[in-house]
């Protein structure tokens, strides 16, 4: 096994390389507007500190989110495109679950938040770092307060809004390491991973207009 795993759902862009028993090589930059710019340079990067070749992957995991519509596609279109270019299988796994799964909280119940703009943040409930229990959702902090309050808060989400998330852990950002290990986990346990579809939430923010005038020539 060999798996490529990267991440564009937060401001992370984020790859790693793992050999079925340990990350062999892993690179993470945390920059909002380059992930178009800075992803395949980090594939060659991991490859290169790995002494790998691209055709020797045996699978891609990519986060499929929660996360802003333009970065979040910047890592799927390149895991499909991977994908179809090497004949290996593609596989999605949820951004707030690679975060849960590093996190530096002993005992659950715990909260995964990132930052999802407009003042929201994209959450889910963990019972432990890898037990979900609630689907990703996009939430104003205050309207989810009773929800959470009194757990501990992992991602970036948390320390932007104290109030609701008073206890803030490490990390603020995944990271394609975590993802790796946890798919590699779960697939050498028969599991069946998410397909690699995007969880947007909500709309893009670039809509046509309504009402616009249509002009054709006379």
């Amino acid at each position: 096994m060999l798996l490529l795993a990267l991440d564009t759902a937060t401001p992370a862009v984020t790859v790693a390389l793992h050999d079925g028993t340990d990350v062999i090589a892993s690179s993470s930059q945390v920059d909002a507007r380059r992930h178009g710019e800075l992803l395949l340079p980090a594939v060659d990067r991991v490859l290169a500190q790995a002494g790998k070749r691209l055709d020797a992957v045996t699978g891609i995991v990519v986060g499929i989110g929660p996360g802003p519509y333009t970065g979040l596609r910047v890592g799927l279109m390149t895991a499909d495109t991977f994908g179809l270019a090497l004949g290996v299988p593609v596989h999605g796994l949820c951004t707030l679950d690679g975060l849960a799964y590093a996190a530096d909280i002993e005992k659950g119940p715990f909260v995964v938040a990132t930052d999802a703009r407009r003042k929201e943040v994209y959450w889910a409930r963990y019972a432990d770092s890898r037990t979900r229990l609630t689907d990703p959702a996009v939430d104003r902090p205050a309207d989810i307060a009773d929800e959470v309050a009194g757990l501990p808060a992992v991602g970036a989400g948390a320390p932007l809004y104290p109030d609701t998330f008073p206890r803030a852990h490490e990390p603020e950002h995944v990271s394609a390491a975590a993802l790796a290990a946890l798919a590699a986990e779960k697939l050498a346990a028969g599991e069946e991973l998410p397909a690699p579809r995007p969880l947007y939430l909500r709309r893009p923010d670039a809509q046509v207009p309504k009402n616009y005038k249509v002009v054709t020539p006379k």
